[in-house]
């Protein structure tokens, strides 16, 4: 864990909330444009999450010491590498629109998806000595993610079924998290990119996975020491902070439609048998049974209901799952010790080996084809069927049955009766 998560708020609304939890914020990020936050209830490796961090430069907190060319363009100003400590100055934090899925600030190249995905998470128990790619992040970029829950998979034999995880009072869930910045040879953008903290899970997660994200206590002391930019070397004291969560969670299965990226709906956060999830279709019978039951006369009205209940249900199951114009990736199974998610796969390698659909084809391609294969003097045209004559449809060219030369009784000209 952590796969797949949930936040459909806009960076207003969590700025809001923040301040609220008496966690300030100097700057929030546009809602719009190239690298805007994305709000989704299926929250994917890859997207632009909203992340919690203080305001320091791009190398972190503290001084500027690690040596030129890990990460750094020879073209920037001596100046900016500094030796020493500086004075602790007012704290200000922010929220920034960042990728998931840590990129090291060394990296010259833009690193294939494939190892994008193995960052989007960090071990507890990688942090523990000085020494490995987290190094530099665990000392002086530490960050929040916010989310409003997380997605686990629980194997059932050869079926998984995907849980919502939330805290049971509602809050959203500060995960504890790393980021950082970088800048490819021969460009000037920057890429800021972040991963989350896993730990152990909790009593109330053993049975559904052995991982779960580190969580802190929303305006806690905790949370604070995490961020304090004055913090910049690593110590038993930022490491004991990784834990599982002590607090309440509640836990649920959820619709299996979230396994595949690019779908998205509320109906994703809300338990299965729900009676406010629309995609159920019992539930919506349910309510009109105990309405109808409850009044005089109902069994009168019972086809009429069951009629335009079904007109009703068909209507609210279309609204359910709603997907994503600019998302189509597939996913697939894995058996990776950390995550049970339905893992994306690049665009590139989910279009090889996938039959064309009918949608796909154009209706000129489709109607060029038809006529090509209708003109073709290639193909074997079928053996001539014999010919059959037309049939009359007032004579089957039989000729009419002989009369009998004696009159029978009964067989003479109802008309000669009215003669007589």
């Amino acid at each position: 864990m952590c796969g797949r998560y949930a936040l459909a708020w806009r960076a207003a609304q969590v700025r809001a909330y923040l301040e609220n939890e008496h966690m300030p914020v100097y700057e929030a990020p546009n809602e719009e444009g190239d690298g805007a936050p994305r709000q989704s209830y299926n929250f994917a490796p890859g997207y632009h999450g909203i992340v919690y961090r203080a305001d320091t430069p791009d190398w972190g907190a503290g001084p500027r010491h690690h040596k030129k060319g890990e990460g750094e363009s020879e073209g920037q100003p001596a100046a900016e590498v500094e030796e020493g400590t500086a004075e602790p100055q007012e704290v200000r934090y922010k929220l920034q629109s960042m990728k998931w899925g840590l990129i090291p600030f060394w990296t010259k190249r833009n690193p294939d998806y494939g190892s994008m995905m193995k960052t989007i998470n960090c071990r507890d128990d990688s942090l523990i000595e000085n020494k490995g790619m987290w190094t530099t992040m665990k000392q002086k970029k530490r960050c929040i993610v916010l989310a409003q829950g997380f997605y686990e998979w629980l194997k059932k034999g050869k079926d998984k079924i995907p849980h919502f995880v939330k805290r049971k009072d509602g809050k959203l869930m500060c995960f504890a998290g790393l980021w950082d910045c970088v800048q490819y040879e021969g460009s000037d953008e920057k890429h800021y990119t972040y991963t989350v903290i896993t730990t152990d899970s909790n009593k109330q997660l053993k049975f559904l996975h052995d991982r779960m994200p580190v969580i802190l206590e929303n305006g806690s002391e905790e949370l604070r020491t995490w961020l304090d930019p004055n913090r910049s070397t690593w110590s038993k004291e930022l490491q004991s902070l990784l834990k599982p969560f002590q607090g309440e969670l509640e836990v649920y299965p959820v619709s299996k439609e979230v396994g595949k990226v690019g779908n998205n709906s509320p109906n994703f956060i809300i338990p299965v048998a729900s009676s406010k999830n629309k995609s159920n279709i019992a539930n919506f019978f349910a309510k009109g049974a105990s309405k109808d039951t409850s009044k005089p006369g109902a069994t009168a009205k019972t086809s009429k209901l069951d009629e335009s209940g079904r007109e009703g249900a068909q209507k609210e199951t279309k609204e359910t799952p709603i997907k994503a114009e600019d998302e189509d990736r597939k996913t697939v199974d894995h058996s990776g010790s950390e995550d049970n998610a339905p893992l994306p796969v690049p665009k590139e390698e989910a279009k090889q080996g996938i039959k064309r659909e009918l949608d796909d084809v154009p209706v000129e391609e489709s109607l060029k084809k038809a006529a090509k294969t209708s003109a073709s003097p290639f193909k074997a045209s079928s053996p001539p069927k014999p010919a059959r004559k037309t049939r009359s449809a007032t004579s089957n060219n039989t000729a009419s049955p002989s009369k009998a030369s004696g009159k029978v009784k009964g067989s003479q000209k109802i008309t000669n009766f009215f003669g007589k």
